[in-house]
């Protein structure tokens, strides 16, 4: 099955990008109701900057599920929210409202304690890899078997350069004989050629205000719903 995970929110800035919890459940019940899957979430603090602390990352999922509860919710954990990482592991082990699953960038110091935190509390990882040297650490690490997913990310505006990357780390985790299921995405107009390539490849794909702010036919997106809607086209045209 495909999955279509939606990343609603991060480090960028859009008008209809959701920070507050209650925004947060709002767009991600009209992304559910559209064709969503799986959803990938960056809290805010009541300031409007993006926080690992548990208070905000407890309220938003507290209210994501009220309204999507059968939605398996992902959170970040990436390192540029909180540069040091015996704070930022700090930060994460004080979370009492946990994720069902969280994005463990492989690059990233300290990712892999908070990797084992967490998986020892019952939270799904799912390992991204973001370029060539990410994905060597993955595949040199071993413990591929740890993770519920691996998500390759060739970021790269370029859609040339992007699809160039993604075959190169595919490449390189099938030579590996790493057979965990698949979620593929990029960024800007080039995330519509990445999502189609992964599609027909039988994997998973994201799309969201976090990765794109255009859609599959290159025009302005309004919003998350927009993009959900336009990966949904996109997997039907491709899966026909």
């Amino acid at each position: 099955m495909t999955e279509l995970q939606i990343a609603l929110n991060g480090a960028v800035i859009h008008p209809a990008m959701p920070q507050t919890a209650e925004e947060i459940a709002l767009d991600a019940a009209a992304c559910v109701a559209v064709g969503a899957t799986l959803l990938h979430l960056h809290a805010f603090d009541d300031d409007g900057v993006e926080s690992l602390a548990p208070g905000p990352v407890g309220r938003m999922l507290r209210a994501v599920r009220q309204v999507c509860p059968a939605t398996p919710l992902n959170v970040t954990t990436f390192a540029a929210i909180v540069e040091d990482p015996r704070e930022r592991l700090e930060l994460i082990s004080g979370w009492t409202e946990l994720p069902d699953l969280i994005a463990a960038n492989q690059g990233e110091e300290g990712i892999d304690d908070i990797a084992e935190l967490l998986s020892a509390r019952g939270v799904g990882v799912e390992a991204c890899v973001l370029g060539v040297h990410d994905t060597e650490r993955f595949i040199c690490s071993g413990n591929s078997a740890r993770f519920v997913r691996l998500v390759i990310e060739p970021l790269e505006e370029n859609v040339d350069d992007a699809l160039s990357l993604d075959i190169e780390m595919e490449d390189m985790i099938a030579a590996a004989g790493i057979a965990l299921p698949q979620l593929h995405h990029g960024v800007g107009a080039a995330s519509w050629a990445v999502s189609r390539r992964a599609v027909a490849r039988g994997h998973s794909i994201r799309t969201g205000l976090e990765d794109t702010f255009v859609l599959a036919d290159g025009s302005p997106a309004r919003s998350n719903v927009q993009l959900t809607e336009s990966a949904v086209a996109l997997i039907r045209e491709v899966q026909t």
